[in-house]
């Protein structure tokens, strides 16, 4: 490993091995992971899971992403078998997980590793990025994390920790270069992976973004912000812009036997593939119809609330309108399914939040 620079008010240099001394002992029991121990074992990571669980954990937490990765597993043992799975139903597996593109290069890569590799994940960064859905971070993550290779892993919980180890001034998302190259000087030929991985659980679990236990973190000799005493002004971030707010229309429509009427969204574009109640033609750039006319169907529609839901880039409000049990009526496009199955199909959150405002009972909350 190359010399690190040593923070100018700091006691100690920041190193490897005082982090994998305490991954060691304190690392985070995952259903994905290998932990220490058994590396020393013998025992490899598989890439499949290691895929499958860092492409679920861009943007959500590992508590959501525990019973999803399960449920896959379980479901789709091997990267064959989810590679042969119908799109349809992955998608209905991803459900309630969000950012939905996520799920459709999920099943684009698994197609690509079965059947142009063999069914075998490359093991660098580079053929790893040369897979649909793969980026920088999820190929240096799983070159380190399954194979082993000494590759610089930054996420999120690994900026905070780089930023506060050496007070980076500079803001978000200016300075990933800076932090992504202290990031590569700190990761060590041996053992990168259980280092990569020993960065995130720092981040997640000592390292917070508020009142970090500093007390308790192996790099508190050596981390400038808290030399200063000032670590929860790190990560330094750009002032962020106002979410614009779309508006639109829900249209919840229920036969005389108990179906809802549904449809399913164009293969691209935001929500793309995933089914839907019928709605208006709202996008992130421009506002859809807010009222009846807009309806996929003439009838006596009754105003159902409101709801609201957040997307990366904007905030999305939505006026829900009922009708029914009514006769079915002509459509030309869209299907029914029975209320009660609504569970099996791929209703992303906000297409729940809708029908929830029109039925409250269409998904019961589990007890206990």
């Amino acid at each position: 490993m190359t010399g690190v620079t040593l923070p100018s008010k700091a006691s100690t240099r920041p190193t490897a091995p005082m982090l994998l001394a305490w991954y060691d002992r304190h690392h985070r029991e995952l259903p994905w992971r290998i932990s220490p121990a058994a590396a020393k074992r013998g025992v490899r990571p598989d890439p499949y899971h290691i895929w499958m669980s860092e492409v679920m954990l861009q943007q959500t937490t590992v508590a959501a992403v525990k019973a999803y990765f399960a449920k896959f597993i379980a479901r789709w043992p091997t990267v064959r078998d989810l590679a042969e799975a119908p799109t349809e139903d992955v998608m209905a597996a991803w459900a309630g997980l969000g950012y939905y593109a996520r799920a459709r290069n999920l099943k684009k890569c698994a197609e690509a590793v079965a059947f142009d590799h063999g069914g075998v994940f490359p093991d660098t960064e580079e053929g790893l990025r040369a897979l649909p859905g793969i980026g920088d971070y999820t190929s240096a993550a799983v070159a380190a994390i399954a194979f082993n290779r000494p590759s610089a892993v930054m996420d999120g919980n690994v900026e905070r920790v780089i930023s506060r180890l050496f007070a980076i001034e500079a803001p978000l998302p200016g300075s990933k270069p800076q932090m992504k190259a202290k990031v590569a000087e700190l990761t060590p030929t041996d053992r990168p992976g259980d280092f990569a991985q020993a960065m995130m659980d720092l981040g997640a679990t000592i390292c917070t973004p508020k009142r970090p236990a500093c007390a308790l973190c192996p790099f508190n000799g050596a981390c400038l912000a808290l030399a200063t005493d000032e670590p929860e002004r790190f990560p330094v971030k750009a002032a962020k812009k106002a979410k614009p707010v779309r508006l639109g229309a829900a249209f919840i429509a229920v036969d005389r036997d108990g179906n809802i009427l549904l449809r399913k969204r164009v293969e691209s574009g935001l929500l793309g593939g995933m089914t839907e109640v019928p709605t208006t033609e709202w996008t992130s750039r421009q506002d859809g119809e807010t009222g009846t006319e807009a309806a996929p169907f003439p009838a006596e529609w009754q105003a159902a609330g409101a709801i609201s839901h957040v997307f990366t880039h904007f905030e999305l409000r939505l006026s829900i309108f009922r009708v029914g049990p009514i006769d079915r009526p002509s459509v030309n496009h869209g299907f029914w399914v029975p209320v009660t199955e609504l569970d099996g199909q791929a209703l992303p959150t906000v297409m729940k939040k809708a029908i929830a405002a029109a039925i409250p009972t269409a998904f019961p909350t589990p007890k206990g």
